[in-house]
């Protein structure tokens, strides 16, 4: 009996200790990871979602910096970025309600109710960092818009995620 109690519990627990997906491509819109789309023969777009604002533009930059060296180019300079950070935690969080109704009789009543919400599998807290790059190469233009790629690939590489 002790068995068949432990195990949906193991279940759970398993559930919750599990880690972020590590880098790598996303199998849809929905999950973390990257997506690249290209605009134009050197132009890309360069989406990561992952479980925090720092990780997802770490990987994006990443994903950015391989794609340059993939096309043969050195560095790559950002047209535009933005951080669609979404950090609700789901099922957390407290709420009050009050409602009211006339009972049989002409009798009325009130209620009150706290909610109170505790997740069981973990939070759905997540960003999603976008970059739009050009891609060229030679030597690195004057910019602080344009990165090398062969040192945002060691730089990210060599830093620990959050």
């Amino acid at each position: 009996m002790k068995h068949l109690i432990f195990t949906p519990l193991a279940l759970i627990l398993a559930a919750c200790a599990t880690g972020p997906a590590p880098y790598g491509p996303a199998e849809s819109a929905r999950d973390r990871g990257y997506m690249v789309q290209a605009i134009e023969s050197n132009r890309y777009q360069v989406s990561y979602k992952a479980v925090n604002e720092e990780t997802a533009r770490n990987y994006a930059l990443l994903r950015a910096a391989e794609l340059t060296l993939e096309n043969g180019d050195d560095w790559f300079r950002i047209t535009n970025a933005y951080t669609d950070g979404d950090d609700r935690r789901q099922g957390r969080g407290s709420s009050v309600s009050i409602g009211g109704s006339s009972g049989s009789y002409g009798r009325s009543s009130v209620g009150v109710g706290i909610g109170l919400g505790f997740p069981l599998g973990g939070s759905s807290q997540q960003a999603t960092h976008v970059i739009e790059i050009l891609t060229g190469s030679g030597p690195k233009p004057d910019d602080p818009n344009v990165y090398d790629a062969r040192q945002v690939q060691s730089s990210v590489l060599a830093a620990p995620q959050p």
